[in-house]
């Protein structure tokens, strides 16, 4: 458990009932630094595979990664996660503006260094598919996701999705431990 305490970055916790603060936490700046370097990171990321893969596996036939299991094909799609909501396309861009809207306004109060990755993963996912939603075709906020990534019986994805989903677990993962994104840290 110290272990995961330390990789995870989660300070111990006293007998005291009162919340903890991060011990030696610079305050502010590195944090959200560490959340624009994440985000950054992860946005380039997802545009510049969803570049190449509309360069050159758009109108191609699936290329096989891993046997069956994996493979990379190239997919549009206008809806939600495994192509649910086809219909509600601005209703998906104005839910992803509203993630970047949250986060922004979080990152004020961002003292914890593990909530600024977790937090940067998410607006990286958001930017990248909102860039998507926006500037793809059919047109401005109407415009269809590129999706590649295709496991064997499972719903073809992209890297902003995966920053996305890993950012959510590591979020549900910190909640449970206790660490609140200003850095404090509660028992119960």
């Amino acid at each position: 458990m110290a272990e995961a305490e330390r990789i995870i970055g989660t300070p111990e916790v006293g007998d005291g009932a009162e919340p903890q603060t991060e011990p030696d936490a610079p305050k502010g700046h590195r944090r959200i630094v560490a959340l624009l370097v994440v985000a950054v990171l992860a946005y380039l990321l997802d545009l510049g595979s969803k570049m190449v893969v509309v360069a050159k596996l758009e109108h191609q036939p699936p290329i096989d990664i891993v046997g069956d299991l994996l493979r990379f094909e190239a997919i549009r799609n206008p809806g939600a996660a495994f192509g649910f909501g086809e219909a509600f396309t601005i209703i998906f861009t104005c839910i992803a503006a509203g993630v970047i809207v949250v986060i922004v306004r979080l990152a004020r109060k961002l003292y914890s260094l593990p909530w600024a990755i977790a937090l940067g993963l998410l607006l990286g996912g958001a930017l990248g598919n909102l860039t998507d939603r926006i500037f793809r075709s059919p047109g401005v906020f109407r415009g269809a996701v590129v999706d590649f990534i295709a496991p064997a019986h499972f719903a073809v994805f992209n890297l902003a999705d995966s920053a996305i989903v890993c950012g959510g677990i590591l979020i549900v993962l910190l909640s449970f431990r206790g660490l609140d994104p200003d850095g404090t840290v509660h028992k119960d």
